[in-house]
Order: structure tokens, then sequence, then C-alpha cells
């Protein structure tokens, strides 16, 4: 069991996305962890979401996720989150909100909704 609280293990999530390193952010899942984007479909199994987050950052040339509000209750932590990407000359501000469920300190499941209609736009 990790000694860092659920809510801090988020916070590092979160905030390691500007590294828009894939195995990095598979890293905080289960091994049997599963990725939902919510206008998409599910993705389970740690090598799966790592290969799900890399084919959908690839044109990414940038991005700063800025955490909102989060809030926890045992295994469960949700943060509201303003994902602000950039892919070359394109940009959008995407307001998010994620619901974790964590086990042994690591991402078990993570359903993430968002308008899929505001990204899509901003980066057509």
């Amino acid at each position: 069991m990790s000694d860092q609280s659920n809510e801090e293990i988020i916070r590092e999530f979160v905030a390691a996305w500007s590294r828009l390193d894939p195995d990095e952010l598979a890293s905080y899942f289960t091994e049997d962890g599963t990725y939902h984007n919510m206008p998409t479909g599910p993705v389970s199994g740690r090598s799966n979401v790592r290969e799900m987050i890399s084919e959908f950052t690839a044109p990414w040339t940038g991005t700063q996720w800025d955490l909102l509000n989060i809030a926890s209750n045992g295994d469960v932590v949700i943060a509201e989150r303003l994902d602000r990407t950039q892919a070359g000359d394109k940009a959008v501000d995407l307001p998010c909100t994620g619901v974790f469920e964590m086990r042994g300190g690591k991402i078990s499941y993570w359903r993430d909704y968002f308008d899929i209609g505001t990204y899509m736009r901003a980066m057509s």
C-alpha cells in the first residue's frame, strides 16, 4: 500500500500529463485497470491503456491540465479539470471531470467526462 493518499496520487497523475509520456501515465494504472473516455469506450489492461494514450496524444505538441476541484472519499477521487492542449497550431481548452476508482495506490477504473464536439471542432 502506498504512503500517499489517493488524492495525492491523482494530483500527480494530472500533473504528469504535461510530460506526454504514455509509459509514465500507464504506470498509474493497475495491471487490469480500465480507462473509459466516456465519448468513446472503455479500454482495459495497462498495456491497452498505454496504447490508447499513445495513439490519441500522438499529434499533441503540449498539454497542461489545470486542476479546478478535487474531492475524495476512500477509494474514489473526483477531479474537475481544464485540459489545455496544443496540437501544432491548433489548441483547445477542454472542461473535463474524471472519476477515479483506486486500488492499492493505482487507478483501477477512470471515467472521463467531456464534450467530444468541443475537442473535435478545435482540432479540425
